[in-house]
């Protein structure tokens, strides 16, 4: 071997997260490989991931919240500028929602492409060309004469945005270690988390002394700028980076034999199949991806009814204007980051919880605690909710009860999330895009049906009957709590990763 091919097979390899683990001897090639031509990490090697500096991982973490920011801050910032939809189309309320569901259609359909496509070609490509497209199709939207134009604009507007919504908290998986990862995605999450909930605070005074297309105008501004920043970030994701690394020693070398860990031996048409059928076949057979998925949909959807919801509670029932019935959301903005600045506390908890022994880390079901302490507040502000938002009661006492929901519904997205890629490695994309088809789904349909539901059971009873949904839906955290490592341990797709 020449003395560069010597160099790159002495040094470290990558385990299925993508950490740096010392190896003494190369691994075994399971596809009968020369081991003198595996490709691993090198010992400091500054294209690993996470052995990027500090700043520089803070700043992907930033960028990647922002580019989600982005997406979900275009989902109910349109909701904002509705009736002035119905004033120039002359459209029902109905109509309006539809671009709510279109979107978050959109968005349903694309997770489920793009997570896999991001495992296959890389999660950078992806960006770039998906908010690209993104943020050219927000134009129908601000120029549109007709309603139509909003719909389908709209609806491929979030099959594109789905990209960085959906596989973001897997860019933050790549970078950080079982230590920092609840603390990173705490971050990431500052922005998604309160995305939906800047919308309408944002929204509601861009409407009312601006215009309903300047809300377009104002994504397209913002999301200009973070397509800007991604062009800065590298490639996240450690088998996209060593293939290209094993492409250039090819060239440097005239060797083909080079290859890594992470290579099947399939072609490329049978690789693209089988990473868009991956999310389907987990949705299908993980029962971690059926159950935290399904909970966090309810949850997700309950979310996306607080925007049928609060403008009934506060703009039709005590007269306020569309700018101070935003500012309603104020209280689920602040319980979101009361939840980030109690990151420090729930990692103590965490980190009290029994290690594995095989890995010497906490292990997932400690993350179902803190996600049992947000279900257990989200039903508590929903039902506080649901019984002081009639106009006889101050209309402080209603913004309050957003506090726990909105500490509740970031408990839930985060720690449900970190549980998920601590199980799934590098597959967190796959994963976690089935729980976003799956909420995207819910948050679709819910507002549909949320005027029809709150004008027959009464603003009161709806809510009430959503607060007792989620009491009942705590149980399933509380089950993965005790029983989650027993249905860790029944998922092949997480024991064959062990193997790997």
């Amino acid at each position: 071997m020449s003395s560069i091919e010597h160099e790159l097979t002495r040094s470290y390899t990558a385990d299925a997260e993508g950490y740096t683990a010392q190896a003494i001897e190369p691994t075994e090639s399971r596809l009968d490989n020369p081991p003198n031509y595996e490709v691993y990490w090198e010992d400091g090697d500054s294209e690993n991931p996470r052995l990027w500096p500090l700043w520089y991982k803070g700043v992907t973490i930033v960028t990647m919240s922002l580019g989600a920011t982005v997406v979900s801050l275009n989902s109910t910032l349109y909701t904002s500028g509705i009736p002035g939809l119905e004033k120039d189309f002359h459209i029902s309320k109905f109509v309006g929602l539809l671009g709510v569901f279109t979107y978050l259609l959109g968005m349903a359909g694309g997770t489920i492409f793009f997570a896999p496509l991001s495992e296959i070609v890389g999660r950078r490509p992806v960006y770039l060309g998906s908010m690209s497209m993104f943020l050219i199709l927000v134009l129908p939207s601000a120029l549109a004469q007709k309603i139509e134009a909003i719909l389908i604009s709209r609806f491929f507007g979030g099959f594109f945005g789905s990209a960085v919504m959906g596989n973001s908290p897997a860019s933050v998986n790549d970078i950080v270690s079982d230590r920092h990862r609840a603390m990173a995605f705490g971050i990431w999450s500052i922005g998604p988390s309160n995305g939906p909930v800047y919308g309408p605070i944002i929204g509601g005074f861009v409407y009312q002394y601006l215009d309903w297309r300047w809300t377009n105008w104002l994504v397209l501004i913002i999301g200009g700028i973070v397509l800007a920043l991604m062009c800065f970030v590298k490639e996240t994701y450690a088998p996209a980076i060593l293939r290209k690394r094993v492409k250039r020693l090819e060239r440097e070398t005239g060797h083909s034999q080079w290859w890594t860990r992470y290579d099947s031996g399939e072609v490329l048409s049978t690789r693209v199949k089988n990473g868009l059928t991956r999310p389907f076949l987990m949705l299908a057979t993980e029962p971690i991806c059926i159950f935290w998925d399904l909970y966090v949909a309810i949850i997700y959807g309950a979310l996306y009814l607080c925007f049928v919801a609060y403008p009934i509670a506060f703009q039709t029932q005590r007269g306020w204007s569309p700018g101070l019935g935003g500012l309603a959301f104020v209280g689920i903005g602040i319980g979101v980051l009361l939840t980030i600045a109690s990151e420090p506390l729930f990692r103590k908890v965490i980190n009290l919880h029994q290690r594995d022994p095989e890995t010497g880390e906490v292990i997932p079901e400690a993350m179902a605690i803190v996600v049992v302490f947000g279900a257990i507040l989200l039903a508590v502000g929903q039902l506080w909710f649901a019984w002081t938002c009639q106009p006889s009661i101050h209309w402080i006492f209603p913004i309050l009860a957003g506090v726990p929901f909105g500490i509740g519904n970031s408990c839930v997205f985060i720690y449900a999330n970190n549980y998920m890629a601590r199980s799934y490695g590098i597959y967190t994309a796959s994963a976690l895009s089935g729980n976003m088809f799956f909420r995207s789904l819910m948050g679709a349909c819910l507002p549909l049906a949320g005027p029809s539901m709150y004008a027959t059971m009464g603003l009161n009873w709806a809510s009430t009957l959503l607060g007792l949904v989620e009491a009942v839906c705590v149980l399933i955290p509380v089950v993965f709590y005790f029983y989650g490592h027993r249905i860790r341990k029944a998922s092949p797709m997480i024991q064959a990763m062990k193997t790997t």
